[in-house]
Parts: structure tokens; sequence; C-alpha cells
């Protein structure tokens, strides 16, 4: 696959030379099955297909690897949807589970080839709000970012 979008996560498959993970990809056969099963068998959005191609299994800037897999990660997701009685009404795909059981990273399927990353907030507070963009950034962008704060020195999360 060609990577377009997130070059520079390819590039920088470590958080830094000493650490010991590298990202770690999922093979096009599981992206195309994650695909029938979350988008009715369209192709996901091109950098959402670059994610999941070169880190799908793992990366050091998305907090889903407490998840034996993608599938695992979506179905509960979906399940914390229920738990707080809470709707998605677009196609979406979850990247991270963020304060995992109350808060999840996700991008919608439906918007184009680097889709704005969403924060799916699920307990209602009247401070928060149930849906919101992360500082209006695209995929491309978010991850991006991460990698740079890590080379920084400074936590991602």
């Amino acid at each position: 696959m060609e990577i377009q979008y997130l070059q520079y996560l390819r590039d920088n498959p470590k958080a830094s030379s000493e650490a010991r993970f590298s990202i770690e990809p999922i093979s096009l056969e599981e992206i195309e099955q994650l695909e029938i099963k979350y988008n009715n068998g369209k192709q996901f959005p091109k950098v959402l297909r670059e994610l999941l191609f070169l880190a799908g299994e793992y990366c050091y800037v998305l907090d889903y690897n407490i998840f034996d897999s993608q599938e695992e990660l979506q179905d509960e997701a979906r399940e914390w949807l229920q738990k707080y009685n809470r709707t998605i009404n677009r196609p979406f795909f979850a990247i991270d589970a963020y304060n995992a059981g109350e808060q999840f990273l996700f991008v919608y399927l439906d918007e184009g080839d680097d889709s704005l990353v969403m924060s799916a907030y699920l307990p209602q507070r009247n401070d928060v709000q149930f849906i919101e963009s992360m500082q209006n950034k695209k995929l491309s962008e978010f991850i991006k970012g991460r990698i740079d704060t890590i080379k920084q020195g400074y936590n991602p999360f």
C-alpha cells in the first residue's frame, strides 16, 4: 500500500531510538474484514487504511493496545455507547480508548480521505459535549502532533 498521509508515522516507527516496541501492522485482509463489518464493505478513508496497515496491531501514539484486536475495540466502543444510552448515527471507527469505558476517539467514515479526529464523551455532563472534534485536527495531523509531543519528551496522552 502506498503511504500518502502517514509518512511521518512510517518514518518514525518507534517512540525513540531506545524504545523496545515499534509500530505493528495488520494485514490488508484484516482491514478488508473490518471494512465489511464496520463500513458495509466500503473502503475506509485512506488515512485510516494507512494507520491500520502501518500500526493496526500496535501504535505508540494511540491507546488501543489494551484490546486484543481492532474488532474488540470497535465492539467495546459500541457497548459503551449502549451502556450510556448514546448513539452515533454515522459510520465511525474508534481509534483510541481514551478513559476506557467513558470516552473514546474516533473518525467518521464518510468524511473523505483524511477525517477529523472526534471525541465521544459518554457520561452526561452539562460542561462536556457528547461529541466534539479534537482541536479540529485531521487524523494525519493528530498522529503527527502526538509523535512530535513524544520527540519533545512529553507523554502524548
